[in-house]
């Protein structure tokens, strides 16, 4: 059992912050095809880089090279087969063929490989989807268990945990997969006035700290499903190197990356539908003001991702729009947070209140200040510029490790985020309103705004007439 590494709980795992060579630290800045600069691994071939994440029986990768390359490797080589040459690899390395087995070796080597399978396991749960994942794990316990019989409780132990973890993640995807199903049915194009039958948001939850706090279990609820791979799946092209097949020829891993794209749109259009739908200016006035609060308390939560679609569905035109419920509004509050929310200078006032968040979540004493909810469309457009502007293979045909080392950065950090338990009790009356209330398409919005305050111009007069 001895110099077992510990797994480490912390977000140590997914900060990536300078690898030291492990290898043989000669003044080279080469070791067996990697190549390094200041202590930084930079680049290197895809062989080196497997060669590199493969334990022996003393020595055992970073945590931080582990997730860094798991994570980007997709982007070369299928899991399947990356797992199906590690352990290739270690059955050469160790002689785990020979008929004989060197047992002392195996004991020193075993804990090591079981430590790596572990953190796959772990942190990648969606890549043992595949029965081949399964098979290889399998048959590597399968020739170091005979040396040790703690082995088969590992693996035991390692493969219960990871089907509880896949049952889980697939059993809330299958919620998630219901719940869309039922909204897009729910998208009503209202030809007229709602149906009086249709609650208001008001009727169901009139205190804006408390809704504010069931949005974030819902942003939360809906993170936890997201694996780290499917940053990187997204943006899955041809790999130069190999012109016939993409890295992933099934269809791309990501539908609960979208899935939460499509919440956050959701809840744009019903914020807007909430302030469109009321008869009187005074109501509709009424209900701006109560997002308006629950913008802020969002904001001083750190869901940033709620906030940030609230106030997208205050400024679609069919709302903004509404000169004269406007002008029943207090707006002061409203034009900070727009402030906050401000895209120039590329969201630099979001940003500041983000690393703001994510300092706070850092040395937070309760779950309540660790929430971190990105504003997430910018989080996958920062992804994707940083995907676009580096290329992933250098001109000799190395990796471009130091593109990938960012990578991990970005999607660690969000992982540690996504970690977080909501500390907020759920009150399932007011979150299934969220995802089932009726939403108005955008010309029921328009419909609905111009029988609110006619149209003021000939534009939007054309625009009611062939609506109607």
């Amino acid at each position: 059992q001895e110099g077992m590494p510990q797994t480490l709980r912390s977000t140590s795992m997914f900060t990536p912050c300078g690898f030291s060579p492990h290898l043989h630290t000669s003044k080279e800045d080469e070791q067996g095809g990697l190549i390094f600069q200041d202590g930084n691994l930079t680049s290197a071939s895809l062989d080196a880089l497997i060669q590199h994440l493969i334990p022996t029986t003393d020595y055992y990768p970073e945590k931080a090279y582990i997730f860094t390359f798991l994570l980007s490797s997709r982007l070369f080589i299928e899991p399947h087969e990356l797992l199906s040459r590690v352990c290739h690899k270690c059955i050469e390395q160790q002689r785990l063929d020979d008929p004989v087995l060197d047992k002392a070796r195996i004991r020193k080597f075993g804990p090591k490989i079981l430590q790596l399978l572990t953190e796959w396991t772990e942190t990648f749960p969606y890549d043992f989807q595949e029965e081949r994942m399964i098979g290889h794990l399998k048959d590597m316990i399968h020739r170091i268990a005979p040396c040790d019989e703690a082995y088969w409780k590992k693996m035991n132990q390692l493969l219960q945990t990871l089907n509880q973890k896949l049952a889980t993640l697939s059993h809330g995807q299958e919620g998630i997969v219901k719940i869309s199903a039922a909204v897009s049915d729910k998208l009503v194009a209202f030809k007229s006035k709602p149906p009086s039958i249709q609650r208001e948001i008001l009727s169901v939850c009139s205190d804006p700290y408390t809704l504010a706090q069931q949005l974030t279990h819902v942003e939360l609820e809906r993170l936890s499903h997201i694996g780290p791979e499917e940053f990187v799946q997204a943006f899955v092209h041809k790999d130069p190197l190999d012109g016939t097949k993409t890295c992933f020829s099934e269809q791309k891993k990501t539908s609960n990356l979208e899935a939460y794209v499509k919440w956050f749109n959701r809840l744009c259009y019903l914020v807007a539908t909430e302030i469109c739908m009321p008869a009187k200016k005074k109501q509709r006035a009424q209900v701006i003001e109560f997002f308006i609060d629950v913008a802020r308390e969002c904001f001083n939560i750190g869901n940033f991702n709620s906030l940030m679609a609230i106030i997208s569905g205050m400024n679609m035109s069919p709302v903004s729009r509404l000169k004269k419920t406007w002008s029943k509004v207090k707006t002061a509050k409203f034009f900070i947070l727009e402030h906050q929310m401000d895209p120039t200078g590329n969201f630099y006032n979001y940003r500041t209140a983000l690393r703001g968040a994510a300092h706070r979540s850092l040395t937070a004493h309760s779950n309540r200040e660790k929430i971190v909810i990105p504003f997430f469309s910018l989080l996958i457009k920062d992804i994707y510029f940083l995907n676009e502007g580096c290329a992933n293979r250098l001109p000799n045909g190395h990796v471009n490790f130091e593109k990938f080392l960012e990578l991990a950065k970005q999607v660690g950090e969000f992982i540690t985020w996504k970690q977080v338990e909501c500390p907020f009790e759920q009150d399932p009356n007011i979150i299934h309103y969220l995802h089932t209330a009726p939403i108005f398409t955008e010309d029921g919005l328009y419909l609905a705004s111009y029988e609110s305050e006619s149209p003021e111009n000939q534009t939007e007069k054309d625009r009611w007439k062939s609506l109607r």
